[in-house]
C-alpha cells in the first residue's frame, strides 16, 4: 500500500528525515514509534502531502505522491484520512455536521440520500448514537476523538492516519480507541498508520512497528520482536529494558519469549535435566494483541554456562549472555 524510498526533509537547513525507507503493507495496523523529535509526524505529513520532502520517493498504492502536482495531490488526499491529536473540531457545529465537513469541501452534498445514509452509520461505527446533535463542548476527550475518526471515515479513504491519536486520552479511554481503530481496521479494509510515542498503543493493536530516531529508522519488525528483544541500546533505553540491579557474581543471561514455544516451561525443564538451580533476578511479561510473551534474566555458576546454553539452544529460546 505504502512504500517509502530514502526520504529526505530540512527545515532550515536541519535535516528532519535522513534517508527513511519503509514498507507498509494493504490492510495491516503499522506503527511509528520514537521520541519526540525523531520525525515522525514529519514522515506522516509527508505522506500524505501535507509536507513536501526534498529527496526520494513516497508511492502510495502505485500513486507517486508529487506535491508540485496539485491536481493529482488532492486526488490522492481523498484516499487518505488523517487524525490529529487535538481533534480539530469546530466549535458551533454539532457531530453530524462536523463529520460532514470533508463532503462539503469536496462538493458533495451531505443532506443528499447517500450522503446521510453514510454519515448515520459512522456515528453508530464510532458509538454516539446518541450524541448526533452534541456541540464539541458537550463531548468527552475520548467522544471528540471518535467524532474526528468518523469524520476521517466519511470519504471511504484507503487507509487512515493517525498522529498521536491517543495523547490527549486517559488509559481506559485509550482502550476504547483503539479497539475502535481495530475494528475500522478489519471490518472497512483500512489500512491503519500510527505515529505515537506510547507503547501500549503499538503493542496493542500493531502488527508492525518502525523505531525512529533522529530522523532515521533504527529498526522495523514485529512489535513483540522489539519490544522483548530490542535491537540496540538505543531502543533499550527508550524502553528503559533491564535492570540494573543484577547480581556481580556468576553468569547472566536473559531468555526471550515469543512465537512458537513462548509458552513451554522451559526453565523447570532446564533445572530438571541439567540437575541444577537457576536464580530468576528480573523479568517482565508484556501484552501483545491478546498473546503475553516476556523476557527472564537467571544466574547461574559459570561452570554450567555452556551446558545451559546448549539447552536453550536444543529449545530454540532466543538468549543473550549479559555483561
Amino acid at each position: 500500500m505504502i512504500t517509502i524510498k530514502n526520504v529526505e526533509k530540512s527545515f532550515q537547513g536541519l535535516r528532519v528525515l535522513k534517508g527513511i525507507s519503509l514498507s507498509i503493507e494493504d490492510h495491516e495496523i503499522y506503527g511509528i514509534i520514537g521520541q519526540s523529535g525523531a520525525g515522525k509526524s514529519t514522515l506522516l505529513r509527508c505522506i500524505n502531502g501535507l509536507e513536501t520532502f526534498d529527496a526520494g520517493e513516497i508511492n502510495i498504492d502505485g500513486t507517486v505522491v508529487d506535491t508540485k502536482n496539485k491536481k493529482a495531490l488532492r486526488a490522492l488526499q481523498k484516499g487518505i484520512g488523517m487524525i490529529f491529536q487535538n481533534f480539530n473540531l469546530l466549535e458551533r457545529l454539532d457531530v453530524y455536521d462536523n463529520i460532514a465537513l470533508p463532503l462539503k469541501f469536496w462538493g458533495i452534498s451531505p443532506k443528499s440520500k447517500e450522503s446521510k445514509e453514510r454519515i448515520l452509520n459512522l456515528i453508530h461505527l464510532v458509538g454516539l448514537d446518541e450524541k448526533i446533535h452534541a456541540k464539541p463542548k458537550e463531548l468527552s476527550g475520548g467522544q471528540k476523538q471518535r467524532v474526528a475518526i468518523a469524520r476521517a471515515l466519511v470519504l471511504n479513504p484507503q487507509f487512515l492516519l493517525c498522529d498521536e491519536a491517543t495523547s490527549a486520552l486517559d488509559p481506559e479511554i485509550t482502550k476504547g480507541i483503539l479497539a475502535l481503530l481495530q475494528k475500522i481496521n478489519k471490518e472497512l479494509g483500512i489500512t491503519v498508520v500510527v505515529v505515537t510515542h506510547q507503547m501500549e498503543v503499538v503493542k496493542q493493536i500493531c502488527s508492525k512497528v518502525a523505531f525512529l530516531s533522529d530522523g532515521r529508522v533504527l529498526s522495523e519488525g514485529k512489535p513483540e520482536e522489539l519490544f522483548i528483544m530490542p535491537a540496540n541500546k538505543e531502543i533499550k533505553s527508550f524502553l528503559r529494558d533491564g535492570s540494573e540491579q543484577l547480581p556481580k557474581t556468576g553468569v547472566n543471561i536473559q531468555l526471550f519469549f515469543f512465537g512458537e514455544g513462548s509458552e513451554e516451561p522451559v526453565v523447570t525443564q532446564m533445572a530438571r535435566e541439567l540437575k541444577e538451580d537457576f536464580s530468576i533476578c528480573w523479568a517482565k511479561l508484556e501484552d501483545f494483541r491478546e498473546n503475553v510473551y516476556g523476557s527472564l534474566v537467571l544466574n547461574m555458576k559459570e561452570e554450567d554456562k555452556d551446558r545451559v546454553c546448549e539447552f536453550l539452544d536444543k529449545k530454540k529460546v532466543h538468549w543473550e549472555v549479559l555483561d
